[in-house]
């Protein structure tokens, strides 16, 4: 078999040695159009992972690369005066030369034939003759340029410019990020040893600070000494490096994400970046080179056709090249709103940038670095003015304080539609549905929407607050969960507007009655859907009704004892319809601009506050995005939304996103919804709580520890469980929560087969 291998970078030598490993007679040649000793680029970060991976395929270069090699175990984050230090990482690093020199030297060595300072063109120069050619010729790849049609190749080029350079001075303790604010904005550098003498040391600020700087019209050098500059109390009077002196003018760039749909192309097959590229932040790129040589090799050579060889390689290797980019996305994407939590105290800064990616969970960060991760958990409660006599705790486990109410932790069951009221009347369903939630540990229980007429109801089967018996049937459960349970309750007000008149859940969501159906309010005279009916645009006259509804349930709700209550303005429903350019077209002074749509929403929250007592917390909780792109309500708009709220006496902002119209189109995921609650806290420093596919320990815990929310909601896990904390608290080996006392001797069992299990390192 004759294969050429376009491109001497890390992927083309590696695929060429493990080739000749596995098959010595095949004939490799590897085409370079740059001299053997020429790098660019400095240091390339491998993880222990990895190295057991070349280890495993080539004993002898694995054993060379780690004589070379500038091993850490440690993350420092230095910002505001500050060091913050972790352990525990396991990664390395070498010269990218160097790693170059190595793999040359093993590559002639095993009978590959390497040509230097040879012109590489586009794989259709080479496809007569040779059997395969593998296109590894890096992020401008010309294969991937020529056959795009098939490759089909999506490129995000990302926000921030950044210039890799290189120093002697030494950071061998640590894997250091540096975060410095000048007067023209914050720059930020990723710096890490590769051999006694060079540490790389990258160099990243926003498009607003590079063009603050004026970096477009300057020369490398003069770039180089702003950044010597910016950087020289880490510098220990070192001088910055490049090896880039081949490119005329900046040395800045903007990394381009590739990903293509297809990998191969009759006999030709990409590798390395010109298949797929991860983020420098998360130093992934050459695993995912050498770790894609490896395969591409092992299929060549066992798989009976080509065809197959190229198809099982691309199907072993995408799920891992995607999950890699999902990680790099996450962190790239902190990285470019990382100004956004500079103004977070060191501790919690450091874990949000250790935790950035999600690979890293907090129980994982436990495992790392004990010591560390129980001085900020000690932080954490400390923050959270838990007593001074308080055991050391998880986050989720923090108490947390709104107006006059104290939450005895920060978990929260969410809003969960029953449809088991009768007339609008809570009953027996509700007493004990809400009673058990209470006596499972979450610090604060959430009733399901809860109406303010008849009208205002989405089906039949939902509660209201507008009759007395309404108000009595509440009154009935909030006693309860007072007499018998520590939790607080909120009581969800809010109109079903246009997604009114409809189904209960199970019956078919959102699809109207066959019969008894009753007249829609919504912003604009939009139905939800073309099955639904077409509602009203509310005039004055309907406005002023429905505020005084919503001030009659408010006023309900504070007889019938609730702790706290919160307007519903997400979701499509009435409030919604209006903040929603989709669901807005009015052209009077309640449509238009986001400040008119805002208009009657903030008129009811008014009119609710005011009636609401001072000692007592009123959330909002909103769809921070309509999921339809600029068309609707976007990410950005919702931190404004969230202000105005605030501004009008909103205590916290419960963040949710979508439902707001059939054009919406999510994009679902684990914690999917975190990054609404992240932005709008932390841009617009309000209390928020994140909902959205929250499930695990480690989902709380790390959204709360890197404040991304000051509250967490969990709905499905707790209508699977109601004792869904108290579990948690048990699985943790939290000693601390509250039991209902006539059920003390099954916390004991539960607690006497959870330790048992911990001491003995058995699974569930």
């Amino acid at each position: 078999m004759r294969i050429a291998c376009l491109g001497g970078g890390p992927a083309g030598l590696y695929f060429a040695i493990s080739m000749k490993l596995r098959d010595p007679s095949c004939d490799v040649v590897v085409l370079e159009r740059n001299r053997a000793d020429d790098t660019f680029g400095w240091g390339v970060v491998l993880s222990d992972e990895t190295l057991g991976n070349l280890h495993a395929n080539d004993p002898v270069s694995a054993a060379t690369i780690r004589t070379h090699f500038a091993y850490w175990d440690d993350v420092a984050t230095l910002h505001m005066g500050q060091k913050m230090l972790s352990t525990g990482h396991g990664f390395c690093g070498i010269g990218r030369k160097r790693l170059l020199m190595i793999l040359q030297e093993r590559a002639i060595e095993l009978g590959v034939d390497l040509r230097f300072e040879t012109e590489v063109g586009a794989a259709s120069d080479y496809m007569q003759d040779f059997d395969v050619v593998v296109a590894c010729d890096g992020l401008n790849s010309k294969t991937r340029l020529d056959f795009a049609d098939t490759f089909k190749p999506d490129i995000d080029t990302r926000l921030c410019p950044f210039v890799w350079l290189g120093t002697h001075q030494k950071f061998d303790d640590a894997f250091t990020f540096i975060f410095e604010q000048t007067e023209k904005g914050w720059v930020w550098a990723h710096a890490y040893q590769f051999d006694d003498d060079t540490a790389t040391f990258i160099v990243e600020c926003s498009q607003a600070t590079y063009d603050a700087y004026g970096f477009a019209d300057l020369s490398q050098q003069e770039s180089i000494a702003i950044c010597e500059e910016i950087f020289k109390d880490h510098l220990g009077g070192h001088a910055l490096m490049t090896n880039a002196n081949h490119i005329r003018g900046s040395a800045w760039i903007k990394f381009p994400r590739v990903l293509c749909e297809t990998w191969s192309h009759e006999n030709v097959v990409l590798m390395g970046d010109a298949a797929a590229t991860a983020h420098f932040s998360i130093g992934s790129g050459t695993k995912l080179a050498l770790e894609s040589a490896i395969s591409l090799a092992e299929h060549l050579h066992n798989s009976p056709t080509r065809a197959d060889a190229f198809a099982a390689y691309e199907d072993s290797r995408r799920l891992e090249v995607l999950r890699l980019q999902s990680a790099a996305r996450n962190s790239v994407e902190w990285f470019e709103d990382v100004e956004r939590y500079l103004h977070l105290d060191p501790v919690q800064l450091n874990y949000s940038l250790l935790t950035r990616s999600q690979r890293i969970s907090h129980e994982n960060l436990r495992a790392r670095d004990p010591n560390w991760l129980a001085s900020a958990e000690k932080w954490f409660q400390d923050q959270a003015a838990a007593p001074p006599t308080s055991p050391p705790r998880a986050p989720m486990f923090a108490p947390f304080q709104l107006r006059d109410m104290r939450l005895k932790n920060r978990v929260v069951v969410s809003p969960m539609a029953q449809y088991k009221a009768t007339g609008g009347t809570p009953g027996d369903w509700h007493l004990i549905h809400y009673g058990e939630r209470a006596k499972g540990g979450a610090g604060l229980v959430y009733t399901e929407m809860t109406c303010t007429s008849a009208n205002g109801r989405i089906t039949p089967g939902c509660p209201g607050l507008y009759a007395p018996e309404h108000e009595n049937g509440w009154a009935r459960l909030v006693d309860f969960v007072h007499s018998e349970t520590d939790a607080k309750i909120c009581c969800q007000i809010g109109h079903a507007g246009r997604k009114g008149s409809t189904n209960i859940g199970w019956e078919g969501m959102d699809t109207p009655l066959e019969h008894g159906n009753w007249p829609l309010l919504s912003a604009s005279d939009l139905p939800w859907s073309v099955a639904n009916a077409t509602p009203r645009a509310m005039t004055r006259a309907d406005m002023d009704s429905v505020t005084a509804e919503f001030v009659a349930a408010a006023q309900m709700a504070d007889r019938a004892g609730f702790d706290m209550i919160e307007l519903h303005a997400a979701h499509g429903y009435l409030i919604s319809s209006f903040i929603s350019p989709l669901s807005n077209i009015r052209e009077d002074g309640y449509g238009g601009s986001l400040d008119n749509r805002m208009r009657y929403p903030l008129e009811v929250f008014g009119a609710m506050r005011k009636v609401w007592p001072d000692a007592k917390p009123m959330s909002v909780r909103i769809s921070a995005n309509d999921w339809a792109g600029d068309d609707g309500l976007t990410p950005q708009d919702a931190v404004a939304v969230a202000k105005m709220f605030q501004d009008a006496g909103a205590d916290i902002i419960d963040v949710s996103a979508g439902q707001t119209s059939t054009q919406g189109q999510p994009v679902y995921g684990r914690m999917f919804q975190t990054p609404f609650s992240d932005r709008i806290r932390n841009e617009a420093g309000i209390k928020t709580m994140a909902v959205g596919n929250i499930f695990e320990a480690d989902h709380v815990n790390s959204i709360l520890m890197a404040g991304r929310a000051d509250l967490v909601c969990l709905g499905r896990p707790h209508l699977a469980d109601p004792y869904w904390t108290l579990r948690t608290a048990t699985d943790l080996g939290d000693r601390h929560a509250t039991w209902p006392l006539p059920y003390e001797a099954g916390r004991d069992q539960a607690w006497r087969l959870a330790d048992k299990q911990t001491e003995t390192g058995g699974t569930k």
